[in-house]
Parts: C-alpha cells; structure tokens; sequence
C-alpha cells in the first residue's frame, strides 16, 4: 500500500466493518471524520485509562516483517488488548473502550489489515469492550505492524485499589498460575524443539495458554470480596510483580515459593528452553491483598478460578522468599527471562 492514510474503501471494509461491539457509555465512537471519541460516566465514577504499545505478530506482513526477529514480533493484537484491560481492572476499573492506533508497513496487504481488526474486535466482543476509535496509517518508516492501544475504564469515585493501598497484616493471593504468558509465548516460538522432548498435547496445551490471559473475571470477583489492592503480574514474572507491589505500598512481604501456583506444561517448557519461571511473563496472574484471604479464595473457587494465599504483607520493608529452610530476599527483577529465549535484535 502507498504511504499515508488507509484509502477511503479500505478504512470503511476492513476497519470500521469490523467494529461490531457498542457500550452505552461510547456516546460518540469510531467514524469517518470522528477525531475523538466522547465517554459519559455516572455521578459516582471517575475515569481510568491505559496505554499499552507493541509489534504486532500477524501472519504475512511481508518478507521484510517476515525477518523480524521472534522477539520484536511475537505479540498478537488481541493479546495487547487483554493486557490493556487487565490493567484497568487491576485499578479496580470496569473497561469500557479502547482506541487502537496502527503503523502498517508498505507491504501490508488489506486481508491482512481486516484480519488484524477482525482479531481486535473478536477479543473486544468477548471482554464487552467497544473500539471507539484510532488510526491507521501507512509509513515506510516500519518494517512490521505497530500498535498502540488506549484502553478507556470507569471506576467507583474515592476507591483506591493500586499497590499503594497494601497495607500490613494483609494476605496475599495469587490467581491462577504463574508464567502463563510467557510459557504460551515459547511455546509457539520453539514448538519444533519442545516436540523433541515432549508429546503433542503438552505442546499445544502449553501454547493454548493465551485463554487464561484475562484476570477481569477474577477482579471483578475481588472487589465485591473485600480486595483493598490489586497488580496484575506481567513482565518480570511474579518476582517482578510482587516486587512491585511491596514498592508501590512502601511496605516488606513473606511469600511462600512452595506455595507459588505453577502449572507443569510450564516447569517443562522452561525446563527445556533454560528458563526462570519465577521472572517469566506472568500475565493472567492476579495478586491480591485483603484482610481476609480465605473468603477471597474461597468466593474465586466458587467461581472456578484457581486461587491460593501464598504470604502475608509485612510492617519491614523486606521482602523475603521462604523456601522450605531456606530464606532469601527478593530484589527488583532485571530483563524478563523470555528474552533469553526470544532475544532482542541486534
């Protein structure tokens, strides 16, 4: 395609023709000539938003996307929308709507720009999120698709659920597994190498792991169950993540690593590709601080979603994994672990 805007036709057929999803609170959403979308929000809520931006993997993009290496292309648009809203609702924000902004290469072709929206809008639909808007260009200046996606929330007024609101005494609860991502990351990455080791349906059940990528069930849950602060784990791993919260709060931590809820399709994965779970990307964990972490677990059990108190938060600004005799301190994560296995280009 030429450099510029996407042509008229194209815009109407592959972009707007996608957007099927409406909320009530998009009161003016996405259209030819509408430079801005317009957001109502009740008396009692207040506005949440996210940015979150990444290149795209997108099945023939052209031969120069094509030599992209696995790292700069392994995030899947529907992906960069689940992590926009999982950080809304780890705020304790309802999403509502996002806006999508494309840089397309020279290369791509429309089929491809209409399957892109498809996937954005199929992944919209299933969080009840609208596409209220964005843009879509072509430049020579990439080589594969980039994203940005603004993610648009509404939260109840003077509620505070950020790391910030950890308090001492507090438990700490994890939602389903740590590694998620990361695991379904390598998974389709080094699928020929992990089918050398492993049979086909721990590969593809590994691989499969994008379907628990959404922590907005389990957030919801949490805010009706006395939840007073929320961080949804994602680069870094858990360490990263718990490392985080407890920094955010200005408060210590003891977590139980025996305790830290890990799947095997993920000890094996990073078994084979030399990889730390413990600082692997994490998303579709949610780490929860309450007062009474029996009750969350239990009401999120009820609900089907794995949950598990793995430590207290503490009075002392350590931070301390306990494992079995062993005691040690957890420090501020460096590089994610999946980048020694997806390395970054040059």
């Amino acid at each position: 395609m030429k450099t510029g805007k996407l042509p008229v036709n194209a815009m109407k057929r592959s972009v707007l023709g996608q957007i099927r999803t409406k909320r009530s609170e998009v009161l003016s959403g996405a259209g030819m000539g509408e430079d801005c979308a317009i957001f109502s929000s009740g008396p009692e809520e207040t506005a949440a938003v996210c940015v979150q931006e990444a290149v795209l993997r997108t099945a023939g993009a052209g031969a120069a996307a094509a030599r992209q290496p696995v790292r700069e292309a392994d995030m899947a648009l529907a992906d960069l929308i689940v992590k926009c809203a999982n950080n809304l609702a780890a705020g304790g924000a309802r999403p509502v709507a996002v806006m999508i902004a494309l840089l397309l290469p020279e290369a791509v072709r429309e089929p491809e720009i209409r399957a892109l929206m498809a996937e954005a809008e199929e992944k919209c639909a299933e969080l009840s999120i609208e596409i209220a808007g964005g843009q879509t260009r072509i430049t020579a200046a990439v080589s594969a698709p980039l994203a940005t996606v603004t993610a648009y929330g509404a939260a109840a007024k003077g509620r505070d659920y950020s790391a910030r609101a950890a308090a001492p005494g507090q438990d700490v609860v994890l939602s389903k597994w740590i590694g998620l991502e990361g695991t379904a990351r390598i998974a389709q990455c080094r699928r020929g190498q992990l089918l050398e080791r492993y049979p086909a349906w721990l590969v593809e059940e590994a691989a499969s792991f994008g379907k628990y990528l959404s922590v907005l069930p389990e957030a919801e849950i949490a805010l009706t169950h006395g939840v007073c602060a929320m961080h949804d784990a994602s680069e870094g791993g858990i360490f990263g993540a718990l490392w985080e919260l407890a920094e955010g709060a200005g408060t210590g931590l003891t977590i139980d690593m025996r305790k830290l809820p890990l799947r095997q399709e993920t000890v094996e994965v990073c078994e084979c590709c030399g990889v730390n779970p413990y600082e692997l990307l994490s998303g579709g964990c949610l780490i929860m601080a309450t007062w009474d972490g029996p009750g969350l677990r239990q009401a999120l059990e009820e609900a089907r979603i794995s949950a598990v108190i793995v430590g207290k938060v503490t009075d002392s600004h350590d931070r301390i994994l306990l494992n079995g005799g062993e005691t040690r301190y957890l420090d501020r994560t460096g590089t994610d672990s999946i980048y020694a296995v997806m390395p970054h280009s040059g």
